[in-house]
């Protein structure tokens, strides 16, 4: 075996507040882990994933030896045949989502967003329309649209994922009434560069978004990759220091950015 990424884990709730608390299906948590298959470096060609229970949510098992999603499945599609990579699993109405993003090298690097769904969290059915998130011309996804993470605020679902254009990533965002058509807002959310050290100059991307209600904030951590690296970053939707506290560094890495999650929140949802 290569490397094995665990992290789609089934959740109790997907509203954007809630706790991401694990839920039981038969007894059991479980999780989609994206795999590869060869050793030697960072995700080598070609991914697939596969499905993991826990009775304790520490130790995980695989289901079963075989892929759920396969570049060699016969109803893999062209945009998906290089590799496939990180899940991220919603359920709704009794139905299981796995939202995945592939690769095709064909003619060029391309990764776009599609779905496959389950009523059993084994056995999995691509959508014929995939994929449901494609790249944009000359946008700020040209060249990816991938990693997508959703949640639910109201009466739609959210996407937050990352597009890449020349080579370069940004956090943006999408919306849907059900789960399959999808709006995207054409400007990042998070354009890479924002912060004001050039932590994040090359990438921002891969987020993970928790709501903290005793201080009524959100908290969107990234891989930022920049002048120092890659590291992990953070931006919220409202100061959480004062100036006296950092001397302004804190501050300016929130606001000097240009990002607000508080106008995503209130205003950039339809």
């Amino acid at each position: 075996y290569g490397g094995r990424v665990l992290g789609a884990y089934l959740y109790e709730n997907y509203d954007i507040k809630a706790p991401r608390v694990l839920k039981k299906v038969k007894g059991k948590y479980w999780s989609l882990y994206g795999a590869y298959s060869k050793q030697g470096s960072y995700e080598i060609d070609p991914g697939y994933q596969g499905v993991a229970s826990s009775t304790d949510g520490l130790l995980w098992e695989r289901e079963n030896d075989s892929p759920i999603l396969s570049v060699d499945d016969n109803h893999a599609q062209a945009w998906e045949k290089a590799s496939i990579y990180q899940p991220w699993v919603v359920e709704s109405e009794n139905v299981y989502y796995n939202f995945y993003n592939a690769k095709t090298l064909d003619p060029t690097w391309t990764e776009q967003v599609g779905i496959a769904t389950s009523d059993d969290l084994i056995h999995w059915e691509r959508y014929t329309e995939n994929p449901i998130l494609r790249v944009s011309k000359d946008g700020f996804d040209d060249t990816f649209c991938a990693d997508g993470k959703i949640y639910w605020r109201n009466d739609h679902w959210v996407m937050l994922y990352f597009g890449v254009h020349k080579w370069t990533a940004s956090i943006m965002v999408a919306y849907s009434r059900d789960l399959l058509h999808w709006t995207k807002d054409p400007q990042p959310l998070y354009k890479a560069g924002g912060h004001p050290a050039e932590l994040d100059k090359e990438h921002a991307h891969k987020i993970s978004l928790v709501w903290n209600p005793a201080g009524e904030t959100y908290y969107m951590f990234y891989c930022a990759v920049g002048v120092k690296g890659r590291g992990i970053g953070l931006i919220t939707s409202r100061p959480i220091f004062n100036d006296k506290e950092i001397n302004g560094k804190g501050r300016g890495m929130i606001e000097k950015s240009g990002f607000s999650l508080k106008r995503f929140i209130s205003n950039r949802i339809p």
